[in-house]
């Protein structure tokens, strides 16, 4: 992990149970770039009148997490990673520029993780934190969880080989990428076969100080996570279906979810709005 650059006057909006915020969280202390971040109160809530007044104005997607560097303010956890790589290229987390099919391979673990991935993770927080689904239907989708997260996992260990990290000898870009997914499926008791290589990795991922804070954060957040069912049903809170969480939940046997969901105004899409 790079020393610390004092100059730098980062802010992150985040939640510490974003997998997407938790990418960048990783890849900020990986570079060592001194930063602070915050929850925005009123978070998930998808009412202007009780969420952060400076969160809301930061981006039109509602959505953490958000870098601010400056005047300029950033939203989607990919391109702030690009960010950060082009203005603190050192320590470097993308292979070498002439190295085009490391740095192919690793956007590509990448674009998996953030959408199929986060999507089986989102759905079971869905299920088990939010309790849009009980009984039968929360057993079939937590088959259906189980089933795409091996093939996920099988696909991944495929890409790591006999490496050390996904890069090769060099943790880099697609290890940050896969670190808050596969963690979560660990932390949801769907982890990878205990002694195979990918458990392995993860092994040696959690030995690292930037991993340990980052994963130290989450579980301090699992911690008070109960009571969301509670909230939800309350009409306090409203779940974003991202397209990827949406596909997810009709093709493995949820779209009931999503009807009731729409039905009770608990669930909302992406900017740009539509009509009333």
């Amino acid at each position: 992990m790079g020393d610390k650059k004092s100059d730098s006057q980062v802010f992150l909006w985040d939640h510490p149970m974003s997998s997407y915020a938790q990418k960048v969280r990783l890849a900020l202390r990986e570079k060592g770039i001194a930063f602070q971040f915050e929850t925005p109160k009123g978070i998930g809530t998808g009412y202007e009148t009780s969420t952060d007044a400076a969160f809301w104005k930061s981006s039109n997607r509602i959505e953490v997490p958000v870098l601010i560097d400056g005047d300029l303010k950033i939203f989607d956890s990919t391109v702030i990673l690009e960010y950060l790589e082009d203005k603190w290229p050192e320590p470097a987390l993308l292979p070498p520029r002439d190295q085009a099919a490391a740095r192919a391979k690793a956007r590509m673990i990448e674009d998996v993780c953030d959408t199929q991935y986060e999507a089986i993770n989102w759905a079971m927080g869905e299920v088990g934190w939010f309790k849009r689904a009980e009984g039968e239907l929360a057993e079939k989708l937590k088959a259906q969880a189980a089933h795409q997260t091996r093939q996920i996992q099988d696909w991944l260990a495929q890409q790591l080989g006999s490496s050390e990290w996904f890069g090769g000898d060099r943790f880099g870009w697609a290890d940050v990428c896969v670190a808050p997914m596969l963690n979560r499926s660990v932390l949801a008791g769907m982890g990878p076969e205990p002694g195979s290589p990918l458990a392995n990795w993860h092994a040696r991922l959690c030995q690292r100080p930037a991993v340990q804070e980052t994963f130290n954060e989450v579980a301090a957040a699992i911690k008070n996570a109960a009571g969301l069912g509670d909230a939800l049903k309350k009409g306090l809170l409203k779940r974003e279906y991202r397209d990827h969480r949406l596909e997810w939940m009709v093709k493995s046997g949820g779209i009931e979810i999503v009807l009731e969901g729409l039905k009770k105004d608990n669930i909302r899409f992406q900017w740009p709005d539509p009509l009333p």
